[in-house]
């Protein structure tokens, strides 16, 4: 119903619009048209210019509004040159759209149509012009995109040989995150081998390097500062992007297919804290891909500490094979034997006696 109300609301205001319109144009002709567009077209020239101001005056209020609201300085080293492309081309584009738009406006207003100023020459071509407004900004953005397929190939290229290995992995609606053990290698998974109840991943419990492995499914991850990362991102469902806003990266999580990226994180959450002044502050991975009806709260945690607040953390987790792994039993305790048959039996009778006689 209220659908149908706001279709008849649109009609009516384009009755009424249609209606000023058919009117503006009687009263033309009673009055004279060309008196009429004149002072049309001063007025329009002036509130073209009232709105260039006024949206010059709104642009830099924004700014100033919303400065303190933005991301803090970047958490990575690779994220420092996506800041710097990033405000070479906000500059670029800031530039040039000052200038286009003040000519623009300037145009409008300088140039209308009045009793005194008529048209008096047509320019319709000029090749010299076309070829430097087309040439210009075309070497300019294959510049920028240069640029960006410089760091993007940076992010993407192998990973130093000390960088550490975590794997995260999308899922509808959460993050799964596998660190390697002591053996620093990931085992083998087999989607095939899939199971939710005790094998999130479907890792392959005949690869011995599987039996160290930490898996975390309460979305948080773990990486030290100063230390090279490499993240293999992977997907169990639909397609999900890895997003992480204050480290200035994402990758996509595809399933079936394998992606990679690394970077090296510059400050502690601790650090971080302290630079933004917020006590609460948290980094965050989120995903940037519309992924289904709970995409809005797939969103984990970035734990960045230290070396050794690191390797504390670690291990005090426990490897997910000895906890989810049917073929590894866990161990007897040191110094107990079972008993031998007959004790058993022997055991099992005076139990009976002594229900008995109670």
């Amino acid at each position: 119903m209220s659908g149908l109300i706001t279709i008849a609301l649109i009609f009516l205001v384009f009755m009424i619009i249609y209606q000023i319109a058919k009117a503006s144009e009687y009263a033309a002709i009673l009055r004279g048209e060309e008196k009429i567009n004149a002072r049309v077209n001063r007025t329009m020239a002036w509130l073209l210019v009232i709105v260039f101001v006024l949206g010059l005056w709104g642009i830099w209020e924004c700014h100033v509004l919303l400065r303190d609201k933005m991301l803090p300085v970047s958490a990575s080293v690779q994220g420092e040159s996506y800041d710097l492309m990033f405000n070479i081309t906000t500059l670029i584009t800031g530039v040039v759209f000052l200038i286009t738009q003040t000519l623009l406006f300037w145009f409008c207003f300088r140039y209308q149509a009045s009793e005194k100023n008529k048209a008096s020459f047509y320019y319709a071509h000029n090749n010299k012009l076309e070829l430097i407004w087309t040439t210009i900004p075309a070497i300019a953005m294959a510049s920028l995109v240069a640029v960006g397929l410089r760091n993007w190939v940076a992010i993407t290229s192998e990973a130093p040989k000390d960088a550490a290995v975590v794997e995260v992995v999308g899922k509808q609606f959460n993050w799964i995150v596998r660190y390697p053990g002591k053996d620093n290698a990931l085992g083998k998974r087999d989607f095939r081998k899939i199971n939710d109840a005790n094998n999130v991943l479907g890792l392959d419990w005949n690869d011995k390097a599987n039996m160290d492995d930490v898996i975390s499914q309460s979305g948080e991850l773990h990486l030290v500062v100063n230390k090279p990362v490499k993240l293999v991102i992977g997907s169990r469902d639909v397609i999900h992007d890895v997003g992480l806003a204050h480290f200035r990266l994402k990758m996509d999580a595809v399933p079936g297919i394998v992606t990679t990226l690394w970077f090296t994180p510059k400050y502690t959450t601790k650090q971080m804290k302290e630079i933004t002044g917020n006590p609460n502050f948290v980094y965050e991975i989120s995903c940037d891909q519309m992924c289904g009806k709970g995409h809005y709260a797939m969103r984990g945690t970035i734990i960045v500490e230290t070396q050794g607040e690191h390797d504390a953390w670690l291990a005090a987790q426990g490897s997910y094979s000895a906890a989810n792994n049917p073929a590894v039993a866990p161990a007897a305790p040191a110094g107990t034997e079972a008993a031998p048959a007959n004790q058993q039996q022997e055991i099992k009778t005076d139990s009976v006696k002594a229900i008995t006689m109670k």
